[in-house]
């Protein structure tokens, strides 16, 4: 029963995301995930597993289409290939589970402690589940963090997304997403604590330690961290390209003249943006291709952004994909990307599993990542930090060239995920580096969501889904900086480290004064 309610509870966490916004349902899950692992009296780390698999299951079930749609896997090793990932993705929640188990535990040792320390005893027990609940946050938050990189990363399905519309989404700004997740884990965990314990004076501390997030929210809403300097309009081109048929050689013309007939109305706006892999010519094989482009954007004082394909010879003579922006026109500039999304761009233990299935082989699947520091694209003046789909779902990484830029591009071809949840969540993800950042963001995809994302996360316009269509509308260029932009994590990775870190050296303590009196 209740490793069930575990499982229930994980499930929970994505409902509180796009595209359901129920974000109540993100506090119970943590709230219930803390109750669960407070009252069990072992295997906590079993607990944390099935939390786990609950909020992947259902979170990342995305991950079925692009193996059997377009990797050709028949539905039950589909299936079977997303048991795996869902239960090692589920590693994380359980390693947060013992390990918050573990650091719980010298309080125990206390039970067996002399008469003489009782009164230290009755002390610490009445604020035992106000610590653990912060030691719970602590440990929550820091595995969100772990996820931006262990293993490349994989940091989907955070808390603190599901507040970007709430008081809440304003501490962004100050500490990213991150910040965000914190104030609703400590918020919700403590209403747990109340309703834990009797004492009065550890109620009073939960029920302040809960409220301040909110406050905090409601305040941080009043600071102008950033200002327009000036503004511009763009066209956002939707192709809607079949995924199915996108790398056929025959399908190069025709998803070129689509981009053109699309495109053709909207050159006199100063960006015109193309999606990720616009066109499925190489870049060695578009010279032409890409001179009348730069030709056509130059003649009507406008910047061209698109995503194209490129084969590149390295000095030890590999050649190597990449996937790559440019701009044309007025603008100028390369960007190459940096993180490559597992199993699509790359095969880890590739030896084993390079032509298992068709998933495993497709032709981008051989990328290479870029340059970490690259220059930022040049639209017509202004400076652009550049992030091509997966990208856009790391804060840090965004942040790097996000803080030097006047505006914000991603660049996407979310086809690979059909008509599932995915495309959705990563729109939401795209939302909180706009706010993070203080800069609007101009989201082109091939076929959605294609979106113009202003500073505060707001979606200005957007296309509908699986359609055709051109996006115009107006974006601004920002100055300053958030606090986020200027420090990143750090602040709040110190403040963990030291919660975390004075919570196990007090339990330590005690424990160590509770054994010697025996």
């Amino acid at each position: 029963m209740t490793y069930g309610l575990a499982l229930a509870f994980g499930a929970l966490l994505p409902l509180s995301l796009a595209p359901f916004g129920l974000w109540p349902l993100g506090a119970i899950s943590v709230a219930g995930w803390f109750y669960l692992l407070y009252r069990a009296p072992g295997r906590c780390w079993l607990l944390g597993w099935c939390y786990g698999v609950g909020k992947y299951a259902l979170g990342a079930s995305w991950v079925y289409v692009s193996i059997n749609r377009f990797g050709n896997a028949p539905p039950p090793l589909a299936a079977f290939l997303v048991v795996l990932f869902v239960a090692g993705l589920a590693l994380f929640p359980l390693l947060n589970a013992w390990l918050y188990q573990r650091l719980k535990r010298s309080h125990q040792r206390l039970k067996r402690s002399h008469q003489r320390l009782e009164k230290s005893h009755q002390l610490l027990q009445k604020g035992r589940p106000l610590a653990d609940g912060l030691l719970f946050t602590g440990l929550l938050v820091g595995f969100e963090w772990l996820l931006t990189w262990v293993l490349t990363g994989f940091p989907w399905l955070f808390v603190g997304y599901a507040h970007l519309d709430t008081v809440l989404g304003n501490l962004a700004p100050v500490g990213g997403v991150l910040l965000v997740s914190f104030a609703l884990t400590l918020s919700a965990v403590m209403l747990v604590v109340v309703a834990l314990t009797p004492d009065v004076r550890t109620r009073s501390a939960a029920v302040l330690l809960a409220s301040l997030p909110w406050l905090a929210g409601w305040l941080g809403g009043a600071p102008a961290w950033v200002e327009v300097s000036a503004r511009r309009e763009a066209a956002l081109i939707q192709g809607n390209v079949d995924q199915a048929t996108k790398w056929l050689p025959q399908s190069r013309g025709p998803i070129y003249q689509t981009y053109l007939r699309l495109s053709e109305p909207h050159w006199d706006a100063d960006l015109v943006i193309w999606p990720e892999a616009a066109i499925t010519f190489m870049q060695h094989e578009a010279t032409q291709v890409l001179g009348q482009l730069n030709a056509e954007a130059q003649a009507n004082g406008s910047t061209l952004v698109l995503g194209l394909p490129a084969l590149e010879r390295l000095p030890d003579g590999d050649v190597v994909f990449r996937n790559t922006a440019v701009a044309l026109g007025v603008g100028r500039g390369r960007y190459v990307k940096r993180r490559l999304v597992p199993f699509g761009e790359y095969v880890p233990l590739e030896d084993l599993l390079r032509g298992l299935i068709e998933f495993f082989d497709l032709p981008m699947s051989h990328s290479e990542p870029g340059s970490w520091h690259q220059p930022l694209l040049d639209i017509g003046g202004a400076r652009a930090a550049m992030a091509i789909c997966y990208e856009v779902v790391y804060p840090e990484l965004v942040r790097e060239q996000g803080r030097q830029s006047d505006v914000l591009l991603t660049i996407s071809n979310d086809t690979w995920f059909g008509r599932s949840i995915g495309p959705l969540q990563h729109q939401q993800m795209a939302r909180m580096r706009a706010l993070e950042n203080g800069r609007w963001m101009l989201r082109g995809t091939n076929n959605g969501v294609t979106a113009i994302i202003d500073h505060t996360g707001r979606v200005r316009a957007s296309l509908p889904q699986f359609q055709e269509g051109a996006l115009r509308g107006e974006f601004a260029l920002m100055t300053g900086y958030t606090p986020f932009a200027r420090f990143g994590q750090t602040p709040l990775l110190v403040l963990l480290l030291l919660m975390l870190g004075s919570l196990a050296y007090l339990r330590f303590r005690r424990g160590v004064s509770g054994d010697a009196a025996e």
